[in-house]
């Protein structure tokens, strides 16, 4: 029966083949009907390749079945071959009179509507409702599991939006001895699992073993070469550089000892000389120094590095999934965005609000297509919206309500000379913009490097004037320091150290 078996796979092969062109063809306007269509497509491809290893053994013939079966009906009497042959299928479905039979045009051709469609059903218990099918990234979970690490400040989950993919200070509070901990390490890693199972349920066509392969060949290599961010082997350089970086950025001072940025210089100095910070020092150069117990003792020195070495294995297991997270995030860039904006939009809506329109979405994912329903999708695409007031269109196309247009005041048109002159239709995309690249790349243009303190300024001229202001109000502080300690003379008479030490040199004490 092995010649049956070869030609029931090429049957399943042709009609797998038929099915993916079916589906290819149809381009469904929903989204979750799309999800639908390539999820069945990429196991219709994963049957294929099954199917055609089977196929490849067959032919191979390493065990020489089916040379024998080929030679048995090809000599003798074929009818007492084709008899023999019958005899053991009624024996089979003798014993086994129950068996279903695999029906495979039904099992592969396209659904029609009224067909129970158990790929929706399941793409429905894929995604979660804040998921919305793959549109936005739900990571209220992980917002909970990261706000109970050791370390970290409270962020709201807007905040962790911005920065949950970024493991290095400023932005990441966590110190490098914190991350080694098994709490930090589970976090990490169910982040890493929870975006590698996002991108294979929104891009099932996508080769992704492909890209999970070079992420991990990167991380090889950049680990190699000690380029991991935050990882470096040479923490003594890896600080500086950060320190130096801050110090440009004017967003303070880094100390690599306590693993804490500081944002007054005054208050970097002082801290120097403290308790905790020479700790910190000692406890570093202890750890970058195993070896010194070799000269008390062998056995000592041995267990030292061996301590080393675990560590160093721990922190390279930490450092991979790290390394995945950021990867993995600035592939779904589009989808990070929109998971901000549409917790923003959420946060101002009421409760009856949110109701509607997950209604709404649940309606418009489970609405049947007629037949002819392409035609009349088209023709309802190609209706003109009637929009007099030039409202701006809301999530389902439509103009939003005249009451919230004038809510937000989009009406108001405010422009921003620093990002060249260009317009802002409301006060909250206003209010947005002094945050955004666009804006912050402009002073960067103009040589101000600290851009905190310039909210609300749109003109260039105040910008420089408010610059100048800053740098005379510095430089006049650190000379009001300078003269801080004074002198006093014989005669009693008290000056600044710099004018005690200028008379004195003159003669005049």
């Amino acid at each position: 029966m092995l010649l049956e078996e070869q030609r029931f796979l090429h049957e399943d092969l042709e009609r797998l083949e038929q099915g993916i062109s079916d589906r290819v063809a149809d381009d469904p306007r929903q989204l979750r009907d799309r999800l639908s269509r390539d999820h069945q497509i990429s196991g219709f491809l994963t049957r294929i390749q099954d199917q055609s290893k089977r196929l490849l053994e067959i032919y191979n013939d390493t065990d020489g079945v089916r040379r024998q079966e080929i030679q048995a009906i090809s000599t003798g009497d074929p009818f007492d071959e084709f008899y023999k042959q019958l005899d053991e299928i009624k024996d089979f479905h003798r014993r086994y009179p129950n068996e279903p039979v695999e029906n495979l045009e039904r099992a592969y051709r396209k659904k029609v509507p009224g067909d129970s469609d158990l790929a929706a059903a399941e793409i429905d218990n894929m995604f979660t409702g804040e998921e919305a099918y793959g549109r936005f990234l739900d990571l209220t979970t992980l917002h909970e599991d990261y706000l109970n690490l050791a370390g970290v400040k409270r962020l709201t989950y807007l905040q962790y939006l911005d920065t949950f993919d970024i493991f290095t200070p400023p932005q990441c509070p966590i110190r490098r001895t914190d991350k080694t901990t098994d709490q930090y390490f589970n976090y990490v890693g169910a982040l890493a699992t929870y975006l590698e199972g996002f991108l294979r349920r929104t891009r099932p066509l996508e080769a992704l073993d492909k890209l999970f392969a070079s992420i991990d060949t990167d991380f090889v290599a950049a680990w190699d070469a000690n380029e991991v961010p935050g990882w470096g082997d040479d923490s003594t350089s890896q600080g500086q550089a950060e320190r130096k970086a801050m110090d440009e950025s004017g967003d303070g001072i880094w100390c690599a000892d306590c693993e804490k940025a500081f944002q007054n210089e005054n208050v970097y100095r002082n801290h120097l000389s403290g308790k905790k910070h020479l700790r910190a020092v000692e406890a570093r150069a202890a750890g970058k120094c195993p070896a010194n117990g070799a000269a008390n003792g062998g056995t000592s020195g041995a267990s030292a590095g061996k301590a080393k070495a675990q560590l160093r294995l721990k922190e390279r297991a930490v450092a991979e999934r790290e390394y995945r997270v950021r990867r993995m995030a600035g592939a779904m860039q589009q989808q990070k965005s929109d998971t901000r904006v549409n917790v923003e939009r959420k946060q101002g809506m009421t409760e009856r609000e949110r109701q509607m329109e997950l209604d709404t979405l649940f309606a418009e994912s489970t609405e049947p297509t007629a037949p002819g329903g392409e035609d009349e999708s088209d023709s309802e695409g190609d209706e003109k919206i009637y929009n007099p007031l030039k409202l701006p269109l809301a999530w389902d196309g439509k103009p939003i309500p005249y009451w919230l247009y004038k809510l937000h005041g989009l009406g108001v048109e405010l422009t921003c000379e620093i990002c060249g002159n260009f317009v802002y239709m409301g006060r909250r995309a206003f209010d947005k913009h002094f945050n955004e690249a666009r804006h912050i790349y402009g002073l960067k243009c103009l040589g101000i490097t600290n851009t905190t303190l310039f909210r609300e300024i749109t003109q260039i001229e105040d910008a420089l004037k408010l610059w100048d202001k800053i740098q005379r109000d510095q430089k006049k502080e650190k000379s009001s320091t300078e003269n801080v300690v004074q002198m006093e003379d014989a005669d009693g008479n008290v000056m600044p150290e710099k004018v005690y030490y200028d008379l004195q040199k003159q003669g005049l004490l």
